[in-house]
């Protein structure tokens, strides 16, 4: 899975220099917003196949409705239970269609706030390189908490793998959105950490400043008031 692709990658670099490792992480961040993208792309796959199934079955039923003029009345009973079967399978195909449409804005919402989360990291992390106040260990120190983050985003898009996959299951809706909300929540977790890590770093930074030219700069560096 995900998680497994991202180890890999980090025993790849392993023997990198701390600085180079760190930089290492902007690819597996690449790789989690593509996940992601798959993820959102698969749900609009499985939409619109529902909303083929539904559009199929109206024609089929529009198909039987012409056909009623034509009928004897001893065909009329063959005719009933297929109209009867037709609109059972009609209905239960079109709730599976709001079924997942429901679902979807969920997950779409959680694959968005990923996709920040990943790209509020790689604006932190790429500025903080730059940021002459802090050291190389203490740089290192930051990636393997962002490290941290990023494993934990890989889990939350392997949980909306599997939801997605689970439509073609015998997964209970109880369960579903029980990942769902799982996956929410874990989300939210992480991108309030991110926030917080980042706006510590950043002012770590700034009290570090020796001079008001260099507060300045740092101001500007980080967009801080």
């Amino acid at each position: 899975m995900l998680k497994r692709t991202l180890f890999i990658l980090m025993v790849s670099f392993a023997t990198i220099t701390p600085v180079g490792t760190a930089q290492a992480a902007i690819p597996w961040a690449q790789i989690i917003k593509e996940a992601i993208k798959r993820v959102v792309k698969a749900v609009d796959l499985l939409i619109q196949r529902r909303q083929n199934a539904v559009i199929k079955l109206q024609n089929a039923q529009k198909a039987l409705e012409n056909t009623m003029a034509k009928l004897k009345l001893d065909e009329i009973t063959d005719w009933v239970k297929k109209q009867r079967d037709l609109y059972k399978e009609y209905y239960d195909e079109l709730k599976k269609v709001k079924v997942v449409i429901a679902y979807y804005f969920k997950i779409k919402e959680i694959a968005q706030k990923q996709v920040l989360i990943v790209e509020e990291y790689q604006k932190a992390w790429n500025l903080f390189q730059k940021d002459r106040h802090f050291t190389a260990a203490e740089l290192y120190y930051m990636q393997n908490v962002y490290e941290g983050m990023l494993d934990e985003t890989a889990k939350n898009v392997d949980l909306l793998t599997l939801v997605v996959k689970s439509f073609s299951t015998q997964m209970s809706d109880v369960k579903r959105l029980e990942i769902i909300d799982k996956a929410a929540a874990q989300v939210d977790k992480v991108y309030d950490e991110l926030s917080s890590f980042n706006h510590e770093n950043k002012v770590l930074s700034l009290s570090r400043a020796n001079s008001e030219f260099d507060a300045k700069v740092v101001k500007e560096l980080y967009g801080i008031q």
